[in-house]
């Protein structure tokens, strides 16, 4: 965000509960001193729960002085809007937990996948970037590897994907990258996707 120079956020968006997903909630509190309102986060209501939890200190009756400011907003697996922009969550499974991705515009987020059904499948058509994991090559009980994530993409058939949530065991990104189909590549620290949303 600060390599970014982002100086505006309209809200957050959760995809599931765990912690490499959801601990840097206390990160929007330079956005609540900046545009001096609470920061809408959206998530399903089991997600909500893991967030009153883990962060009580932000939810309590009495928050703590300085926690960051926010108002939960639930999500429903259907599309809603975000200031205008269109939202439409995608739902697939994280091995057996239930996990959202996101289309916004002509751009699909989708991370900790193993499995998607046909008819989510049907919200990912027409797609210019897909951003989605591919945790290395070998099978894994919750998350695509790289053949099974290049299989979808060419299911998909976006303009261009970018694998993420990628493991050291994949490999370097000068070594992996070239081996990569065209329009597929690895995502990267800085990288800078541009839509229509």
């Amino acid at each position: 965000m600060l390599r970014a120079k982002v100086q505006h956020l309209d809200g957050v968006l959760f995809t599931h509960a765990h912690n490499d997903h959801i601990i840097g909630l206390d990160d929007v509190r330079p956005f609540n001193f900046r545009q001096r309102k609470d920061m809408p986060v959206y998530a399903t209501v089991e997600v909500q729960k893991a967030l009153t939890k883990r962060f009580d200190y932000v939810f309590d009756a009495d928050p703590y002085p300085g926690a960051p400011m926010v108002v939960l907003k639930t999500i429903e697996n259907r599309p809603f809007n975000i200031d205008g922009t269109p939202i439409q969550p995608v739902q697939f499974l994280h091995g057996k937990l239930s996990v959202l991705g996101f289309r916004i515009g002509n751009l699909a987020y989708l991370t900790d996948m193993k499995t998607i059904s046909e008819e989510e499948k049907s919200k990912l058509k027409n797609l210019k970037n897909l951003v989605i994991n591919a945790l290395h090559y070998k099978a894994h009980h919750s998350h695509l590897n790289l053949e099974e994530a290049l299989a979808l993409i060419e299911e998909l058939a976006p303009v261009q994907a970018y694998l993420t949530h990628v493991s050291h065991r994949m490999g370097l990104y000068d070594e992996v990258n070239p081996t990569l189909p065209p329009g597929v590549e690895l995502a990267y620290d800085g990288l800078v996707i541009r839509g229509q949303f």
